[in-house]
């Protein structure tokens, strides 16, 4: 929004001599308009007038500056973005000197649909060579805002369409230095490990990020976000998830050391679920921690029994659990 200097300043459009030979087109409400909204004077001015251009079609220098004043009152006015990419077309505007107008926009409105539809534009126009600094845009608007979609969203675009995927895995890394339970960075670093092309895929990546994240898990057992991409990496192969000495082992050492931590409880049971053998370690952990929970079932029917213990420490989901054990296979 325009700030209040500039409104005390501001000169109507009707009194710029460059704009004598235009009338305005008024908002058409109706005769009897129910709840009409209370426009300030000079955003109805600039609005009246921007009308006007758009029924004429007119792809003028004049226009372009209209269109300005039209989206600092209002950036989320999609018709007024779609009419200035007509005038930046056909005047063939200086798209750097563009993509400055709309990054400031943006760092006051970086949850505008528009904007980041604008800067999409922008940047296929510009190509390659606008990557590094979308992603230094996208990283700025990160770094005040850790979970905004249209930054990701965007930055996932760039590194696909124009490059820039060298980079990518240390800044994932960075962000989860600085903060390992940002979920949003542990997507990313997904994303960047089984879509770039240069890391050759999760198969090349597996062995050295399962370590990544146990290590991460190790850190702080009671963040869901390693939790969940250790499963994804075994998605694809779930075999490897029952046969992959590390898993037991993982599971195991935070037991041992927190015996409440429910994401464990809950691989746990995933991985049984699967097929996995437990070892006698495993056995005695579960029947130890449960033995006040299912106390009639057999010491091989670990899943029925952790399903109960975690009925009775998670009893914020304890119909799911509830459902859980009632569709076990036995």
């Amino acid at each position: 929004m325009p700030s209040s200097s500039s409104e005390q300043a501001y000169v109507p459009l009707r009194q710029r001599a460059e704009w004598a030979d235009v009338r305005p087109v008024p908002q058409d409400e109706g005769p009897h308009p129910v709840v009409p909204i209370a426009y300030t004077e000079e955003f109805r001015d600039v609005m009246d007038y921007f009308r006007a251009v758009y029924v004429a079609r007119e792809l003028s220098p004049r226009a372009l500056r209209l269109t300005t004043e039209a989206l600092l009152r209002n950036p989320g006015n999609y018709t007024i973005w779609h009419f200035r990419r007509l005038v930046i077309d056909a005047l063939d505007s200086d798209l750097v000197e563009e993509t400055l107008f709309v990054d400031n926009l943006a760092k006051a409105n970086s949850k505008n649909y528009q904007i980041w539809h604008h800067k999409r534009w922008l940047a296929e126009k510009l190509g390659p060579e606008a990557a590094n600094d979308d992603h230094d845009f996208t990283r700025f608007i990160l770094c005040h805002d850790a979970k905004n979609y249209h930054a990701w969203s965007h930055r996932q675009w760039v590194l696909q369409k124009l490059g820039g995927w060298d980079k990518e895995l240390d800044f994932c890394h960075q962000l989860l230095e600085e903060d390992i339970f940002n979920n949003s960075a542990w997507n990313q670093r997904f994303f960047v490990i089984t879509r770039s092309p240069l890391l050759g895929g999760l198969s090349a990546m597996w062995d050295s990020e399962v370590d990544y994240t146990i290590k991460a898990i190790l850190q702080n057992p009671n963040n869901e976000s390693p939790w969940r991409y250790l499963q994804g990496l075994y998605k694809g192969n779930p075999d490897s998830l029952i046969t992959d000495e590390r898993i037991p082992q993982l599971l195991l050492n935070i037991l041992k050391e927190n015996s409440y931590c429910v994401f464990a409880w809950n691989f746990l049971l995933d991985v049984l679920c699967k097929g996995l053998r437990p070892n006698n370690e495993i056995i005695e952990a579960v029947k130890g921690f449960t033995e006040l929970d299912d106390a009639g079932s057999s010491d091989e029917d670990l899943p029925t029994r952790i399903c109960s213990a975690l009925e009775r420490m998670d009893p914020i989901r304890v119909n799911y659990w509830a459902w859980r054990k009632s569709n076990l296979t036995l």
